[in-house]
């Protein structure tokens, strides 16, 4: 394919004045006319003659709510900008040019002038006369032979009634005249009917189109000039093909639709010297207005600032408004948790060729409140309540209409217990990096039977804790966080009163005393794929002590997961591993447990090692059953990598823990309404076997081991409940 050099592309925003129509020539009288006629069929349509400052207006004010949190926006994409019948500017003015109707007309006067009872035989039927035709020739407009025979070609080969020495009427003619004209290759099409020696030559009088030698783009601010450049570089130096500028300006209008950008081609223009002008109409974002509506759909009073509903919007003024987008952003706010619904409701700005939206929202009746619920807890296997949890919480969501979130928590269990009051802003005023802060006081109480298991009573750690947390995101599906933290912890029996060795006589603090204090700089890195349960996640974190105050802790800890889901065909293969390592004098019970749901199923919580350094890692494919049901095969590998005694007082030694294992087995999983659950059988390289049930997350499995029959039977209740739905 040769070079176009000699194309000429060009980028403009300036509207240039409307030039005399002319066969090849098509301009809107508002731009964001075009536009708004790929809208979703809505129960008011647009009407040709529709008055852009009022009917539209009028039209869209009664549209229903395109962005609902129910809303499918690749089928409202797709009826948006679906291209009508008649929307190629080249193909409607062609049939519509006045040239190319005098043609006919002209030709038609041939016809009845030559074409006359005496000079042929009537072989037609009522009041149409057919005319025998001893001769078809296609000619220039001036009645001389065409310079390029292909063109010729072209025009013989469109004709399907006209031949030699076949029987015509007039309206036969007529039909093949807009057939050449519909090969695309030619402005006008005369028909001339010639008497002759040897009987009636009917001969076409075409006009081909210009070669395409430049083309002027104007208003294409966000298509990118090498799809333009790519669409037309096939026609230089050929004649322009009106079928083919169809294609390219339905390729441009797709480049839109797949994008739901609010943009199309509006108008288009053979110029002289065979220059194309290519007219593009986006409709920009004027306006961005925040309407509240209470429940009934009237408008109301908000309590949320509307600065704080609208700084959570990627769409902003003067961008082309993109409908993907749009619904992004109604998605957003209402990951909030302040909204019951939000829709977005776009008007054309007038005749200005942009648009206005209007977000409609409705606020949840109240913002705070009072929950209860309960959990389980893991590692906790005996009892009579068996690690159950019951919690109660006293919340505010919308804290002086900015979102801000305020929560008081307790948590209850059999040995759990924890107290914490939570303040966030997800994000800080001012600040446009989406940056938020967390500021957290906490008391705790939790087993410490995963690193110090205790045959002869329990053991818990308690634990105080505050600090401040900042977050933001900082690339695409990226996100980070740092804080300082400050913590008091130690070790309790199961009377309440303070350790400092357990019944091995190995120690339960790194300082000696009662209690360990440490202020923690952390760092925290995410990485969120698709949100899919198979989807890639990856989690760095790392904490390093500061030695503020001379009796406080110095060490550095950090951690790695890393999971990723691959698609087998019906199966899906899900791969997850995590490792981690501890530098510095640190409190044993902070030692890495290996074993258990979190990590090498088929033993205990804790039983396969507790060390300084640690990897594990799982493998996991799992299978459709019948339903929400499916079956999965796995195998866990974990290891301390030896580090066991260099963790002060060596907690695993006494117990015996064998420092590495791997477990395998098989389990089954439902997506019920009370989340994924799970219900796994697992057997170890010790040769013995665990039932476990829980509910599967990644970044936490809360689970325990099924001691009786009862949580079996709860969970095949719930089995057969899901599966017969």
């Amino acid at each position: 394919m040769p070079q176009n050099e000699d194309v000429r592309f060009t980028s403009s925003s300036i509207k240039l004045p409307l030039l005399s129509p002319s066969p090849l020539h098509h301009h809107t009288q508002n731009p964001l006319h075009l536009i708004v006629q790929y809208f979703p069929k809505f129960p008011h349509a647009f009407h040709q003659n529709l008055n852009p400052k009022g009917g539209i207006l009028q039209t869209l004010s009664k549209f229903p709510y395109p962005f609902h949190q129910k809303f499918n926006p690749k089928n409202a994409i797709l009826q948006f900008l679906r291209k009508p019948r008649n929307i190629n500017p080249f193909s409607w003015n062609l049939s519509n040019t006045p040239l190319c109707c005098a043609s006919i007309a002209l030709a038609q006067s041939n016809l009845d002038d030559s074409l006359t009872p005496s000079s042929g035989p009537k072989t037609g039927s009522g009041n149409e006369e057919r005319v025998l035709i001893s001769e078809v020739l296609v000619r220039n407009k001036d009645g001389e032979e065409l310079e390029r025979k292909d063109l010729e070609s072209e025009a013989l080969n469109a004709l399907k009634a006209c031949r030699p020495n076949s029987a015509l009427t007039v309206r036969e003619v007529q039909e093949d005249v807009h057939r050449i004209v519909a090969s695309g290759y030619f402005c006008s099409c005369m028909p001339v009917a010639v008497d002759t020696r040897d009987g009636i030559r009917l001969v076409f009088q075409v006009e081909p189109n210009q070669e395409f030698h430049g083309l002027v783009c104007e208003g294409a601010n966000v298509l990118p000039a090498r799809f333009i450049e790519d669409s037309f570089r096939d026609g230089c130096g050929k004649i322009v093909n009106i079928k083919r500028i169809d294609e390219i300006i339905s390729s441009i209008n797709g480049w839109y639709m797949e994008r739901g950008l609010f943009g199309a081609v509006s108008g288009i223009e053979m110029l002289s010297g065979g220059m194309i002008r290519l007219e593009v109409s986006e409709a920009e974002v004027n306006n961005i207005a925040i309407r509240f509506l209470d429940r009934t759909g009237e408008p109301t009073v908000g309590k949320t600032r509307p600065e704080t509903i609208l700084r959570q919007l990627t769409t902003k003024k003067g961008q082309v408004y993109s409908m993907l987008q749009g619904k992004r952003d109604v998605d957003t706010v209402l990951a909030m948790g302040i909204m019951e619904d939000v829709s977005i409701i776009p008007q054309p700005a007038g005749d200005t060729g942009k648009v206005d939206l209007v977000m409609n929202v409705v606020e949840r009746k109240s913002g705070g409140g009072i929950s209860a619920g309960g959990g389980i807890s893991s590692g906790i296997t005996s009892g009579p309540l068996a690690g159950l949890i019951g919690s109660c919480a006293i919340y505010h969501k919308n804290l002086f209409g900015r979102n801000q979130k305020l929560n008081l928590s307790l948590e209850r269990g059999q040995i759990d217990s924890i107290f914490r009051i939570n303040y966030t802003d997800p994000w800080i005023e001012g600040d446009d990096k989406r940056t938020s802060r967390s500021i957290m006081i906490q008391n705790s109480r939790t087993p410490g039977t995963l690193v110090h298991n205790q045959p002869d009573g329990s053991l818990t750690i308690g634990r105080v804790t505050a600090g401040i947390e900042y977050s933001r995101p900082f690339r695409p599906k990226w996100n980070g966080t740092a804080g300082i933290i400050f913590q008091r912890a130690g070790a309790r029996d199961d009377k309440g009163s303070p350790i400092i060795r357990d019944y091995y006589s190995s120690p339960l603090t790194a300082s000696g005393n009662t209690h360990d204090d440490m202020l923690l700089a952390k760092l925290e890195t995410v990485y969120t794929g698709s949100g899919d349960p198979g989807s890639s996640v990856f989690v760095f974190n790392m904490d390093q002590g500061l030695p503020v105050w001379s009796e406080w802790l110095v060490f550095n800890r950090v951690n790695a997961r890393a999971r990723k889901g691959l698609v087998l065909g019906p199966m899906r293969l899900l791969l997850s591993f995590s490792g981690g390592h501890v530098v510095g004098n640190f409190p044993p019970h902070e030692a890495f447990a290996i074993g258990g749901t979190n990590s090498v199923r088929g033993y205990e919580e804790g039983a396969v090692g507790s060390g300084r350094s640690y990897v594990v890692g799982c493998g996991e494919i799992s299978f459709p059953l019948m339903g929400p049901v499916e079956g999965a095969v796995f195998a866990d590998y974990g290891t301390d990598l030896g580090s066991g005694p260099s963790v002060p007082g060596d907690p695993a030694g006494p117990r015996r823990k064998p420092g590495s294992g791997y477990g395998c087995g098989v389990g089954i999983r439902v997506d019920s309404p009370l989340g994924p659950l799970r219900l796994e059988y697992a057997f170890n390289d010790q040769r013995t076997g665990r039932l476990e049930y829980g509910a599967d997350s990644f970044k936490s499995r809360q689970s325990f081991a099924i001691e009786g029959g009862v949580f079996a039977m709860v969970f095949c209740s719930i089995f057969f409940i899901v599966a017969g739905a």
